[in-house]
């Protein structure tokens, strides 16, 4: 069976250092890019399973690394960076990272990230006992991981294939936004209720026909969200 396949992507050789050891030992296997421009290189050549991507780099920042691979590919991207300022992570959540940490990081914080990651991308994810779901033009294929709307597929991250498939196999149950988090990302993401309005936000601008005024994934004020079926 293949090694699962992690490309990480830093322009300090120390943390390029600790991050393969770490990942290695745990029997990944790891590619390293010092630059965003020698990531995308890689990024387009190889398969990989996932990235690790630093923010601060020279030739190209991770920003527009992260832009730049999703108009292409779903590899879930979890993002570091040396600033912890919110709106650089809603930035990149955005943009279409998976996840955020900030350093300094302890490495069992970021192997947890890069196991929930992993997780989401369907590595070790079985499908719901139901084979699909449907609402309006929504439908969803869990088995296939597809998603469509008006017979038109829709393409997801993972992360964001995962948040819709919990809501639809929860169809029109209120969902506080600890339920979500915990169910979806895990019980140390209970208190990221930002990661879960941006991921949201990113499905609804997806399968909504006005996100604005969503029709699908309704919001329960100072509660959570539900997903509702729609004739």
């Amino acid at each position: 069976m293949d090694k699962t396949h992690i490309l990480v992507v830093d322009d300090d050789p120390a943390i390029l250092r600790l991050l393969c050891t770490n990942l290695k030992a745990r029997g990944y296997q790891v590619s390293t890019a010092a630059d965003g421009e020698e990531c995308l290189k890689l990024a387009e050549s190889n398969f990989v399973d996932l990235i690790i991507l630093d923010i601060m780099m020279p030739r190209l920042d991770g920003v527009e690394v992260c832009r730049r691979i999703r108009t292409w590919s779903n590899v879930p991207i979890v993002v570091l960076s040396a600033r912890g300022d919110e709106k650089d992570k809603v930035k990149c959540l955005e943009l279409g990272a998976d996840d955020y940490l900030t350093k300094p990081f302890g490495i069992a914080e970021l192997m947890a990230r890069v196991n929930t990651a992993l997780r989401h991308s369907g590595s070790a994810r079985t499908a719901p006992a139901k084979s699909g779901f449907t609402s309006g033009e929504l439908e969803i294929n869990f088995a296939m991981r597809k998603v469509s709307v008006g017979g038109k597929e829709v393409t997801l991250t993972p992360t964001e294939f995962s948040l819709l498939q919990h809501l639809a196999v929860n169809t029109d149950k209120v969902l506080t936004h600890n339920m979500i988090l915990q169910s979806v990302w895990g019980s140390e993401y209970s208190t990221e209720k930002e990661y879960l309005r941006v991921f949201v936000g990113r499905l609804r601008k997806k399968i909504e026909p006005d996100p604005k005024n969503p029709r699908y994934i309704q919001t329960v004020p100072g509660v959570g969200y539900n997903l509702a079926t729609v004739s």
